[in-house]
């Protein structure tokens, strides 16, 4: 977008559920995606659906 680059995070089934901020450089965003894929496991999940 804009000459500017950033990545989507999908869920299992292919749903976008989240997008980044926007970088400068591929490797901002590369650098991005590492740290999602690093820290996601250990973050907490505030799930606000409603049953």
């Amino acid at each position: 977008k804009n000459g500017k680059f950033y990545f989507n995070l999908k869920a299992s089934n292919g749903q976008v559920i989240g997008n980044s901020e926007m970088y400068e450089s591929e490797v901002a965003r590369e650098n991005g995606i590492k740290s999602v894929k690093t820290n996601a496991p250990d973050a907490q999940v505030d799930d606000q659906t409603l049953s």
